[in-house]
């Protein structure tokens, strides 16, 4: 058994980062991306470089088959090409789906060596780079993971109700293009991934294995991207939070931004269209990204983490943590007040 998980593990570098960004996180939740960065440089000390022509890793239109294997396979390297430049070795990835897309090519360029010729070859033509290829790729997730008790050491909070004095309750999700595809490089796999619930359990939480744990949340690209097929993409998520509701939980933790979105923003569709909430307090179950709960962790305004951008409001989760924050800052724009958006006509908070 020990030596099964110990396949299921994997190493993270201490430092030396070479961060490529999520072209949807920045949209969902922008402040998700900039927390890291202030954990990692700020908290932990560590170098992370980020190079402004980066671009999106076109992941989405390459699992819709709009972007064909060629194109995805210079893109890729062109992004390694920046990295190289840079004289960093260590990819850290945002996205789950670009976590998934970077693994994907470095697997086929290694099983196919034809095609990592082909794309020297195509991007030596197109831009005049050459690139190396990463002695690791780390997933955003995996560095919090890492690096879960210094924060740890550093908070001066727990996830505990400060109301019952219980550990709070947590569900996870997990991005399907983080353990599915190639589960030895995520922690715990396929089945039993922890990068999640090793937060949760580290920083003073009460996981939650609910029956539809690794039910994907329904986003699937092309699912929700074809607007006849979002009925197919928001039942999935029906099915996620009917299956998590009768555990009472007092917030959902995700680490795929897609994911994140479609959990916080169907609970609001849901609420509209049937009437109902998968809550007690028909508030809607909180929607947190690892990012964000480590910024918590750490002490951050929950505004300037951007956590006002959540559909699913986050003050009900913040009392239960005996949380200082300003409610009227909530809605300020370069310190000024702007208009409230309008509420919702079932969600309560």
């Amino acid at each position: 058994m020990l030596k099964t998980w110990n396949e299921y593990q994997k190493q993270v570098p201490d430092d030396h980062f070479f961060y490529v960004r999520s072209c949807i996180r920045q949209t969902f939740f922008p402040g998700s991306e900039t927390m890291l960065l202030r954990i990692l440089r700020e908290h932990l000390n560590k170098d992370v470089f980020e190079d402004p022509r980066h671009t999106t890793c076109t992941g989405i239109g390459y699992h819709s088959d709009i972007i064909p294997l060629e194109t995805i396979m210079t893109v890729v390297g062109r992004q390694l090409a920046l990295m190289t430049e840079a004289g960093y070795k260590n990819l850290l990835v945002s996205c789950v789906t670009s976590f998934g897309i970077y693994l994907e090519m470095l697997d086929m360029w290694k099983h196919f060596p034809e095609k990592l010729e082909e794309t020297r070859n195509a991007l030596r033509k197109s831009t005049n780079r050459e690139f190396e290829i990463p002695e690791s790729v780390s997933h955003a997730s995996d560095v919090i993971f890492h690096f879960k008790d210094e924060i740890r050491e550093k908070s001066n909070l727990k996830l505990i109700n400060k109301l019952t004095g219980q550990p709070l309750k947590v569900v996870d999700h997990i991005g399907c293009h983080y353990a599915k595809i190639f589960p030895h490089e995520g922690f715990g796999g396929a089945e039993f991934p922890s990068v999640l619930s090793g937060l949760i359990k580290t920083w003073g939480g009460e996981m939650i294995d609910y029956p539809e744990r690794r039910h994907c949340c329904g986003f699937g690209f092309r699912h929700y991207l074809v607007q006849e097929n979002r009925g197919y993409s928001i039942s999935n998520a029906k099915i996620k939070f009917e299956s998590m509701a009768p555990y009472k939980p007092d917030f959902i933790i995700a680490n795929c931004p897609g994911c994140a979105m479609f959990l916080d923003k169907w609970q609001y569709t849901l609420a509209e269209m049937t009437g109902k909430t998968y809550d007690t307090e028909s508030n809607g179950i909180p929607v947190l990204t690892y990012e964000e709960l480590a910024g918590l962790m750490l002490g951050h305004n929950p505004w300037q983490m951007g956590m006002q951008m959540h559909q699913i409001n986050v003050e009900p989760l913040l009392e239960k943590l005996g949380y200082k924050y300003t409610k009227k800052e909530k809605f300020y724009l370069a310190g000024k007040p702007t208009k409230s958006p309008s509420a919702c006509s079932v969600l309560m908070a």
